[in-house]
């Protein structure tokens, strides 16, 4: 009896030290993002050993990760069952509470994930920091007192360090973030993901060249490390954005250094759909349809592969497929709705509803569309800036109406680099909108006081630009405010007067100039309307308006 004891207790050991090494086996493929492997992984290992709780916990993260939160959820519950180390499954399912915004439930759940800790361990302090810094509202400060806290159990340890450099990083605190990274691989020269974290903050601080130099030491260490790649090909599309001469050649690159990072991943379904993020952002439609297409494949019930598809599709001139499948995911409850869902539908609904010659829109359905652009920049402020393509397409088909209202969306973000242009198309927008009405129907002057006040921001923001005070001035024209009218008439004069020999002698603005006299002379006295008419004779000595005008009044 006492040789079987002994056994069973050597065997346990034995058993506890592989499933240790397995373990430490499927963080390594977490870390190097090949998250099928280590999901079968994992699966193996709870299927012969359901008593490890870590296994449970490592698993609900992958499927976090892939945003699958009921599967997390099942997965987590399973792991509180379990008789080693069940505690950390409440640190996943208190990153479920933060990504729902109840904070004071995952902190709840935290604290009985931290009661089960003995003295020396840490390791669960990092991963409550993660699930601070792996969610969609991340609380970076938060993190980094929970790290505090692993500090003080271990502050050599690598892992803690690797951790405070990410929370660094995302609290924008780069000199710290670089000295964690840096003293993380000090410690351990097989992390190769600090080494690599290193040419992140490269990437973050725009020195492109010595970004893809430190991703190359790293290449050196570990050649076959995947997520090197997709940092050298988010580098290089980076680069290809800031040095529009080598566009094609980095773009080139970095959906090169994609492919390979996939092939040293996995082509699973979360791979594949971090592939179509980027195929997104390289604006690689085709590229992305067929990527769609492969994950509907995998897995036909997944929400976002209706996104890629929406996108894609749209993209490549598949209208009512784009329309189908942004409106099948958005309306589906629990799907994640971001502000390129709405803008995509919009922008589809705004194809569908164009006629084929571009010179009508049906009202209904750009209404809708209209609804949704809207709520795109309501979730994120920045589409602002993305709308002005959207508008110009419109105006230039003279569809001014439209063309005004998306406007009048785009200008609401002041921040905007297209705020002053934007402003202009509005302007400009509403007065064509308001030029050729039908006759007795007069323009709304709320609607011209929108005009008149986009080209006043205009002026504010570019007190240069000729246009928006000869639109100005001919928005007040059709609002019958002939006292503004002529205001920015004469502001025009100034201006224009003012902007050097060259500006003066172009066509446009010499008819322009001759504009603004004619109208300020025929609406002034005798003495000033001759002054005035005169002045467009000496730019225009043809002009009909002006030679007829100084005849009547001799």
């Amino acid at each position: 009896m006492n040789n079987f004891k002994i056994l069973s207790v050597a065997l346990f050991a034995s058993v506890s030290v592989v499933n240790a090494q397995d373990i430490n086996e499927v963080k390594k493929q977490i870390d190097a993002e090949q998250f099928q492997k280590a999901k079968t992984s994992l699966k193996s290992i709870i299927n012969s050993n359901p008593s490890e709780g870590k296994a449970f916990f490592l698993l609900g993260n992958i499927y976090l990760n892939q945003s699958v939160i009921d599967s997390a959820s099942i997965t987590y519950n399973e792991g509180l069952k379990a008789k080693n180390e069940a505690h950390f499954n409440y640190i996943g399912l208190g990153q479920i509470d933060l990504e729902k915004k109840d904070v004071a439930a995952a902190k709840a759940k935290f604290e009985s994930a931290k009661k089960e800790m003995r003295k020396k361990d840490f390791e669960e302090f990092i991963y409550i920091a993660k699930a601070y810094m792996d969610n969609s509202n991340p609380d970076y400060k938060a993190a980094l007192a929970i790290l505090e806290l692993a500090k003080e159990k271990n502050a050599a340890e690598p892992q803690v360090l690797l951790a405070l450099g990410d929370a660094f990083y995302g609290d924008k605190n780069q000199n710290e973030a670089f000295s964690a990274y840096r003293n993380a691989f000090q410690a351990d020269n097989t992390l190769i993901r600090a080494k690599m974290q290193l040419g992140v903050l490269l990437k973050g601080a725009k020195a492109y060249k010595e970004a893809v130099a430190a991703y190359n030491e790293v290449i050196a260490l570990s050649p076959n490390y995947g997520p090197v790649y997709r940092e050298l090909a988010e580098t290089y599309y980076y680069w290809a954005l800031n040095v529009p001469g080598r566009y094609e050649e980095y773009m080139k690159e970095a959906l090169s250094f994609y492919e390979k990072y996939m092939t040293l991943t996995d082509y699973s379904l979360v791979s594949r759909m971090r592939h179509a993020d980027f195929l997104i952002l390289a604006k690689d439609y085709k590229a992305l349809e067929i990527e769609a297409n492969k994950m509907k494949e995998l897995d036909k019930v997944n929400p976002r592969i209706l996104r890629y598809l929406g996108y894609a599709a749209f993209e490549n001139g598949n209208i009512e497929e784009a329309i189908s499948s942004l409106q099948e995911f958005i309306n589906a409850p629990g799907n994640k709705v971001i502000s390129l869902d709405y803008l995509y539908l919009g922008q589809a609904k705004i194809k569908k509803g164009t006629s084929a010659d571009g010179t009508t829109i049906d009202p209904l359905l750009f209404e809708e569309a209209t609804v949704l652009i809207k709520k795109a920049v309501e979730l994120e402020k920045s589409i602002a800036a993305d709308l002005g393509d959207i508008g110009k397409d419109l105006y230039g088909k003279k569809l001014y109406k439209e063309a005004a209202t998306i406007f009048e969306i785009a200008v609401t973000d002041p921040e905007s680099k297209n705020y002053l242009l934007d402003n202009f198309y509005l302007g400009t927008s509403i007065y064509f909108a308001n030029g050729s009405l039908p006759e007795g129907q007069k323009a709304d002057p709320i609607v011209l006081q929108k005009a008149d006040t986009a080209l006043g921001n205009l002026i504010t923001g570019s007190p240069s630009t000729l246009d928006a005070y000869i639109y100005r001035a001919r928005v007040n024209s059709l609002a019958d405010k002939p006292a503004m009218m002529i205001q920015y008439y004469e502001e025009f004069i100034k201006v224009a007067n003012g902007s050097g020999a060259e500006e003066l002698a172009k066509s446009s603005t010499k008819a322009k100039l001759a504009e603004a006299y004619n109208t300020i002379a025929a609406n002034s006295d005798k003495v000033k309307a001759k002054e005035y008419f005169t002045k467009t004779l000496e730019i225009d000595p043809t002009n009909k308006f002006a030679t007829q005008s100084l005849q009547t009044l001799k």
